[in-house]
């Protein structure tokens, strides 16, 4: 399909029409009279030969191929945003601009709470939006990424996509200070049989693969998703949870745990900044990977 032939109008037409299922407010949403938005709905029925919305009593409902369209046009209006909010040049000290992440609740807390001060003392026209990471990031990382300006994830979780190394940690075990079954130290048959409370998507899976080859199957008790809960979830029980180093060391003898080394040699976390190729030459993006840099060397220090 040449793109030279199309009106890319219409992609904005098409997201207002499939997400508000009505003519008129999908108008108003976009600035059109209800007879400019019929005609458009009319272009669009023509060229996918469908109708995309089906009467259905007093409202509309969006065909199969409708309903499928609905999450690609999306990504498409949020890709064409970012296009088209490229610059040339960008001076932090007095342009404005809004950079929006993925980020894990540990991600912000030891990484993103840095990141926000020095764009306050260096950039204060930008906004920081950070957003959680959403569970189908793994399915397809481009399509995610598309519509954010990157995601803040450790390598071994997706791959294929342009990435900057921020900063690197290590897995310690927590486990309630007055936990009589645990010693000095944790053994490892102690991970077969004390039941884990575990976060609930694929940010630790290198570790989970580690355990797999050791044998070990984790007696999951609970899940959550947050990191910064699996502390309080072990307090007062014989539970453990595996939590990155920096986040613990941030809790310190407050939080009633406990934080132990791993009695294995599990994989670093090797925290990144991920994003989407269409951002590789913009200059506020340089300048926002640039300084996430900064950041990520300062805490190696």
């Amino acid at each position: 399909m040449n793109l030279a032939t199309l009106d890319l109008n219409l992609v904005v037409a098409l997201r207002a029409l499939l997400e508000e299922r009505n003519v008129t407010r999908a108008g108003r949403r976009v600035g059109l009279s209800q007879p400019a938005m019929s005609a458009a709905l009319a272009r669009l029925r023509r060229h996918f030969d469908d109708e995309l919305l089906t009467r259905s009593g007093n409202s509309y409902e969006l065909t199969p191929l409708g309903a499928a369209l609905l999450d690609r046009t999306v990504v498409a209006c949020e890709l064409l945003e970012r296009v088209f909010a490229s610059q040339a040049e960008f001076d932090p000290a007095h342009d404005e601009r809004e950079f929006t992440l993925f980020a894990s609740d540990y991600a912000i807390a030891v990484f993103g709470v840095e990141l926000a001060r020095l764009c306050h003392e260096e950039a204060p026209g930008v906004r920081l939006t950070f957003r959680p990471t959403p569970a189908t990031v793994t399915e397809d990382p481009a399509a995610a990424l598309s519509g954010v300006d990157g995601l803040l994830m450790p390598h071994g979780v997706i791959s294929d996509l342009p990435a900057v190394e921020l900063y690197q940690d290590r897995w310690t075990v927590v486990a309630a200070a007055e936990n009589p079954e645990i010693g000095a130290e944790l053994t490892l048959d102690q991970l077969g049989t004390l039941p884990w409370v575990v976060y609930q998507r694929t940010y630790d899976a290198p570790v989970a693969r580690q355990l797999s080859m050791l044998g070990i199957e984790p007696r999951v008790e609970v899940s959550v998703g947050s990191f910064q809960l699996l502390p309080a979830l072990v307090v007062g029980t014989r539970r453990i949870a595996v939590v990155q180093g920096l986040l613990a060391e941030r809790l310190g003898d407050s939080a009633g745990v406990r934080v132990l080394e791993c009695p294995f040699e599990a994989v670093p976390v090797r925290e990144a900044l991920w994003w989407h190729p269409v951002h590789t030459h913009d200059a506020g993006h340089i300048w926002l990977r640039e300084t996430a840099a900064r950041v990520g060397a300062a805490m190696a220090r």
